[in-house]
């Protein structure tokens, strides 16, 4: 028989294959609350504008409600024949108010139906997704200031370049998060118009109300175009690349993490609630959930790709081609949502050791730009020139295997006659940090005021969300 909610045209109900590919019910039903929500505003508009009962769209909004229960309490029965999310929830919907629910589709498609819905959630995650990265900002900013003065090697190409702090380090990744959440911010933004009554594509022929619509789900306005309103997958692209360079930036973090935990390098230590055993080896303490937030980046760029090979040669306006654009969006935004809470755990709770980060700021070679600098400044050296006198003294340094901090005053003057004993204060590494006290610098001070700025700022943020 043919399908009971479109089959008009039809005179035999699709084949077992076609009903399985066509089905999309086991991965949009999360899509249920929006579903509902995007229904109740159109038909309390549909009743304003005298389309439908105030009757009807009371015993509609009822039987929603009953609906939302049993979708909550796990006693729905979802039925791949009825292909999706809308066509379950309808069919329920005529079961328990019976000809009233055929009139709730007046005016409306699931073309605009899923598009309304489908934005409705990638703007709630979104929401999730700041008010996470958020936490994740506090989290490092706090840990910064605990350590605003302990000393860490900065590396380049990850080799030893110039020391810094472990606070300034951690803020790095601050700034980054507070451009990530301005990403989704601004992804917000431009999905945050409503498709809805825009039907299949061309619009309806009654007098519809799409602001009042638009409003009642918080939409900033109507979108303008029918056409472009049940085609457009550009605000799925737009957080879904968003998604990509924020993992991008977990997953570097992450990165960092892995080395720092490990026997070579013992920056940090991570507690048994965020590392792993070994089956074989006793001894071993594995930084899994930051190899996990690594690997999880590669899922969440996957899917950004994935939509857009779909996209990239539809027509306009709607194919079932865009079916696919559900179950990357929410694997990535699921994905997302976990690693920024894996993150924001991790930063809470790892231990930088600052013994071993202090021993390794001052290896290889570290404050031998200090040496330059204070040659230009103190001598009025020409930059290159004390860039070629401090490479000697480090060959000097590296041909005894001692470091620059070991070598004497006579040892540094039998390169370069001119130097004196005020080079002392600032081949320690304390003395190299405190000196970066341009904007942005590292030194101690620098990062104190700046991890304390944040936590105001995203103190402030937080009672105003």
């Amino acid at each position: 028989m043919s399908n009971k909610m479109w089959g008009g045209r039809f005179s035999r109900g699709p084949d077992a294959v076609m009903e399985a590919i066509n089905a999309s019910i086991d991965f949009d039903r999360r899509l249920y609350a929006q579903d509902i929500a995007g229904s109740r505003a159109h038909a309390a508009m549909l009743a304003d504008c005298g389309i439908i009962s105030a009757e009807d769209a009371a015993a509609i909004n009822k039987g929603l409600d009953t609906i939302a229960s049993e979708i909550e309490a796990g006693s729905f029965s979802f039925s791949s024949a009825l292909e999706d999310i809308h066509m379950n929830i309808e069919a329920r919907l005529k079961d328990l108010i019976g000809e009233a629910a055929g009139r709730l589709h007046t005016a409306r498609s699931r073309n605009d139906q899923v598009a309304t819905d489908f934005r409705l959630y990638v703007r709630d995650s979104l929401d999730r997704l700041d008010a996470g990265l958020a936490a994740y900002q506090e989290a490092l900013a706090a840990k910064a200031l605990q350590h605003f003065d302990a000393v860490m090697p900065g590396f380049t190409h990850l080799q030893s370049a110039q020391p810094v702090t472990f606070g300034h380090h951690l803020l790095a990744y601050v700034e980054m998060a507070s451009r990530d959440r301005g990403r989704l911010a601004d992804a917000r933004r431009r999905l945050n118009q409503c498709p809805l009554g825009a039907a299949a594509l061309a619009g309806t022929s009654f007098p519809i109300d799409r602001e009042k619509t638009a409003r009642a789900l918080g939409f900033d306005a109507p979108m303008a175009n029918s056409l472009d309103a049940v085609s457009a997958r550009d605000f799925v692209l737009e957080a879904l690349a968003a998604s990509a360079i924020c993992a991008t930036h977990m997953s570097r973090f992450a990165e960092e993490i892995v080395l720092w935990s490990s026997a070579q390098f013992r920056f940090v230590t991570l507690s048994d609630a965020y590392s792993t055993g070994s089956s074989i080896m006793p001894q071993k303490r594995n930084p899994d959930a930051a190899e996990l937030v690594r690997a999880k980046a590669g899922r969440i760029i996957g899917a950004l790709v994935s939509l857009s090979v779909v996209m990239k040669g539809l027509p306009l306006a709607y194919s079932k081609d865009m079916q696919e654009d559900k179950e990357p969006a929410f694997d990535a935004l699921d994905a997302l949502e976990l690693v920024v809470l894996a993150m924001t755990g991790m930063v809470a709770d790892m231990e930088p050791d600052r013994a071993r980060l202090r021993e390794a700021a001052g290896a290889g070679f570290a404050t031998a730009t200090d040496i330059a600098d204070w040659l230009v400044r103190e001598k009025r050296m020409a930059f290159r020139d004390a860039h070629h006198v401090t490479g000697r003294i480090v060959a000097l340094a590296e041909a005894r295997g001692v470091g620059l901090e070991d070598l004497s005053l006579d040892d540094l003057r039998s390169v370069e006659a001119s130097i004196d004993a005020g080079v002392l204060d600032v081949i320690g590494v304390e003395s190299s940090v405190a000196s970066r006290t341009s904007l942005g610098g590292t030194a101690p001070e620098n990062v104190k005021a700046a991890a304390q700025r944040w936590l105001d700022t995203l103190k402030v943020e937080r009672a105003e969300r």
